[in-house]
């Protein structure tokens, strides 16, 4: 599901629409596989209903916490860089997000560890002159990509801006 095209300005345009990277479910799937085969093996050894029913339970709180919660997370979770600004929204039931105008950028730096090297991905902070600070965005893919796009956006922020007050 795109990013409401109606919640953007008139002259506002997506340059890039984003989720986390693919990485942050290799942990949910794997306890997944684990869950439902350690499970599966334990529920099949115990001709006691009570240990059946305990063992279900258990591996549906697993299932819950551990596969279904990051899941979700990673499905709600939008990062979205328009020619005007950079969105963060996250959240299925209570969203939460956060704008930075490009305006108000003053530094973006990226940080990959030697995992994150070679699945292409890593943690974006942009600093901010306005009085909220840095925002860190984890887990974006193409991060290098992504942080030489936000400075060739800001840098045509700019000279758009100066262009309006010049004429006007």
């Amino acid at each position: 599901m795109g990013y409401p095209k109606k919640l953007l300005a008139a002259d506002e345009s997506i340059v890039h629409e984003l989720r986390p990277h693919w990485r942050s479910l290799v942990t949910p799937v794997v306890v997944l596989l684990l869950t439902v085969g350690f499970g599966t093996y334990l529920l099949t050894r115990w001709d006691n209903t009570a240990y059946r029913w305990t063992i279900a339970a258990i591996m549906l709180l697993i299932l819950v916490i551990w596969v279904i919660r990051p899941f979700l997370y990673w499905l709600t979770t939008q990062y979205v860089i328009t020619d005007h600004r950079i969105i963060v929204r996250t959240g299925l039931i209570s969203r939460s997000g956060r704008d930075m105008p490009l305006s108000r950028v003053n530094d973006v730096s990226f940080r990959k560890t030697a995992l994150e090297r070679m699945l292409n991905c890593g943690t974006l902070m942009i600093e901010s002159a306005g009085t909220q600070g840095q925002l860190i965005i984890a887990s974006v893919p193409d991060v290098e990509d992504i942080q030489r796009e936000i400075y060739r956006l800001h840098d045509e922020d700019d000279d758009r801006r100066r262009g309006k007050y010049a004429q006007g």
